[in-house]
């Protein structure tokens, strides 16, 4: 019985040993490496490396949901509102033997009820900015170059002029000569501008875009920028006594001094702004928009006009003052107050076209926590006043409103 036993027990691991053997010459099949996402440091927090290239992403959105309230005229109209806005954005960035290369596409979508559809009807609105940055190149949709987007303005409404949303085509260059300066050259799309159509001047096709420039610093300090713009002004043909006219082509033009100044010896992240613009025939660039209202009073916006008692198109003009303080109570909690002042003027005939001039002024202020980085919950107030001149023997008026907002909104 031993001798059966051990027969068995050496059979066994004859057998384990002989298999054992043939594993090891069996060809070994290797892992499939494994390719990590790296962090990309080079362009700041949130890029990473796309997986076998060398391109740097990052991802990036908001949601921000808004309640407005707007003193209201009669019964008939809402005085409240609800906002409700996605965005979802991708910023790809290389490094070329030519430059930084860069792609940016955001996408934008919102639903307005009551005071932010006007008239009460929901309404839902997209927007898209999408441009390429190649070297000094900037192609696509993107803010004007005529605003200095490095302002500290921090207000949420009310203040025009200033906005940091894609509101052009455009196509640009900059130059940089280093230590802060730079200087940009940028061709863009004058169709969105307004020119009066009530009852003499009908625009005519635009033949060359608007041609925007700007000198600009940026340092530890904050930033300067000096703007410019010429925007063409053409009609097409206006009767006039019983005969086709087509007054010549005018051309409008605007200027504008923009800085902001960082207030470190206040608080951290303190910062002031202040902004100047004078506009000749190139209204918009003050950021109004074809009407200027406040309550019951409405004023409207011309940048040109036919005048048929010479047969020459008109310009309007105005300038505009800006100006807002952000202060840091604490390091969660902070401020800003903001206002802005414009006016705008037409010579005799204007005013018997229908156009009165006018100024329009508005004051602000909110207050914002944020208990975690990247959220924002606050309040803002809003006093807006518009003062229109007589037109056509009716005697002027002026008119004010109060509006406020509660926004909760989150940015990633």
């Amino acid at each position: 019985m031993k001798l059966v036993k051990s027969l068995f027990l050496g059979s066994v691991a004859g057998l384990a040993a002989v298999a054992g053997a043939q594993a090891a010459d069996l060809p070994a099949k290797k892992a499939a490496a494994v390719e990590y996402v790296r962090v990309c440091s080079t362009y700041g927090a949130g890029f990473f490396y796309i997986p076998g290239t060398e391109t740097c992403l990052r991802v990036g959105g908001r949601v921000r949901a808004e309640y407005r309230y707007v003193e209201p005229l009669s019964r008939a109209e809402d005085s409240i509102g609800f906002r409700a806005r996605g965005r979802v954005q991708l910023d790809a960035r290389t490094a070329t033997a030519y430059g930084l290369l860069r792609t940016f596409v955001r996408l934008e979508i919102t639903r307005n009820t009551g005071v932010y559809a006007g008239g009460g009807v929901a309404s839902d609105a997209q927007a898209a900015q999408a441009f390429i940055q190649f070297g000094g190149l900037t192609a696509g949709r993107a803010p004007s170059f005529f605003v200095n987007q490095d302002l500290p303005t921090g207000n949420w409404g009310g203040v025009v002029g200033f906005y940091d949303f894609p509101d052009v085509n455009l196509l640009a260059y900059t130059f940089t000569f280093g230590n802060g300066f730079s200087a940009s050259i940028s061709l863009e799309d004058g169709e969105g501008t307004n020119v009066a159509d009530a009852p003499y001047f009908s625009p005519a096709g635009e033949r060359f875009p608007d041609v925007v420039a700007n000198l600009k610093y940026a340092g530890t300090w904050g930033s300067a920028q000096l703007s410019g713009v010429v925007h063409q002004l053409r009609s097409v043909a206006i009767t006039s006594g019983g005969v086709g006219v087509i007054p010549d082509t005018e051309y409008g033009w605007a200027i504008s001094g923009q800085v902001g100044v960082n207030l470190p010896m206040l608080a951290a992240g303190d910062a002031l702004f202040i902004a100047a613009t004078y506009a000749d025939g190139a209204l918009s660039y003050l950021g109004l928009g074809t009407s200027a209202s406040v309550g019951t009073v409405s004023a409207p916006v011309a940048e040109a006009y036919y005048n048929p008692a010479n047969g020459e198109i008109e310009t309007g003009s105005g300038w505009g003052v800006y100006a807002g303080l952000r202060h840091y109570w604490t390091p969660q909690l902070r401020s800003n107050i903001f206002g802005s002042y414009v006016n705008v003027e037409y010579d005799a005939s204007g005013t018997l076209v229908g156009l009165p001039d006018f100024h329009a002024w508005t004051v602000g202020g909110n207050l914002i926590w944020s208990p975690v980085s990247g959220l924002d919950i606050g309040v803002e107030v809003l006093y807006h006043n518009i003062d229109r001149d007589p037109t056509l023997l009716v005697l002027g008026n002026d008119d004010d409103r109060w509006e406020g907002r509660l926004r909760i909104q989150r940015d990633f």
